[in-house]
């Protein structure tokens, strides 16, 4: 039976191939795509390139310039927070609305701390507000560098068929996902990007005001829990929290029609579809 989100992606990708470009001697891959309108700016998680977010890009194309990130082999967290500054200026973005999911939260946590005046908006999602402790927790307590690579992608693959177990009507979401851990994600990527977490800093204060800062989180998002979504609330204190009832740790996938209407939201956008409603904390 065919996958309908990979023969999609699949689709988008050959339609809109990742580009490369070289930021401050680290090899990071690309999407550019849309040309007006607000930018934004799309910082993947551990399992996923840019173009994971195919169907906000595909959504958001003709309203707004959408960029979205794939890791370089090299680097940690502060390093990238860099790199994204040299993209900025390389593709003249200007100030750019920021999202970053997961390790691409945490990412993008540090970017706006280290270089705010690149940023006109935050968006932390489904992540992380602090790297203490998590040097004891599998798979980043594995050995990174040298560890058998099977073993590594072997451990994501039994979370995700648990998860599937759980969430049969995500199956499709999970084979995506086992796709991209078992080998579209290069070895020394996926590697690189366990350790940016194991060995990342803890994260400087973030000084946007509050109405130019948003966190999303899933009510079931199975790794990242009630503590640390708490803790990244009290940490930026969003002037808009959304809260996806379901959905996982991967919203923007499997829900794709909500996920960019916070976007169009954010990136003060006409609605196209149904909205998240009004107040600090907004729960779909």
């Amino acid at each position: 039976m065919t996958n309908r989100l990979i023969a999609d992606r699949d689709r988008f990708a050959a339609e809109n191939p990742e580009r490369r470009i070289d930021l401050n001697g680290r090899d990071w891959g690309y999407l550019d795509v849309g040309t007006g309108g607000p930018v934004l700016l799309l910082v993947p998680g551990t399992l996923g390139r840019c173009d994971i977010f195919w169907q906000q890009i595909e959504a958001l194309k003709d309203r707004a310039r959408v960029v979205a990130l794939s890791y370089p082999v090299s680097g940690g967290v502060a390093d990238w927070s860099d790199d994204i500054a040299a993209l900025c200026e390389k593709l003249d973005l200007g100030k750019v609305t920021l999202l970053g999911s997961s390790l691409g939260g945490y990412l993008v946590q540090h970017f706006a701390a280290t270089h705010p005046e690149r940023v006109e908006r935050l968006i932390a999602a489904n992540t992380l507000h602090s790297v203490a402790e998590i040097a004891t927790k599998p798979p980043y307590s594995s050995d990174l560098d040298n560890g058998p690579i099977e073993e590594l992608r072997a451990g994501f693959g039994t979370g995700l068929k648990a998860w599937a177990e759980m969430h049969p009507d995500q199956s499709e979401l999970v084979e995506l996902l086992l796709m991209e851990v078992g080998g579209r994600i290069p070895e020394a990527e996926l590697r690189n990007r366990l350790n940016a977490l194991k060995r990342g800093p803890e994260l400087p204060p973030v000084e946007l005001p509050n109405e130019r800062t948003a966190t999303i989180e899933g009510a079931d998002d199975p790794l990242i829990p009630p503590p640390m979504r708490e803790a990244v609330r009290a940490r930026l204190k969003p002037g808009v929290a959304y809260r996806f009832e379901s959905g996982g740790h991967f919203p923007y996938v499997v829900r794709p029609a909500l996920y960019t209407a916070l976007l169009e939201e954010q990136l003060g956008l006409p609605l196209t579809g149904e909205g998240w409603g009004k107040g600090a904390v907004r729960a779909r």
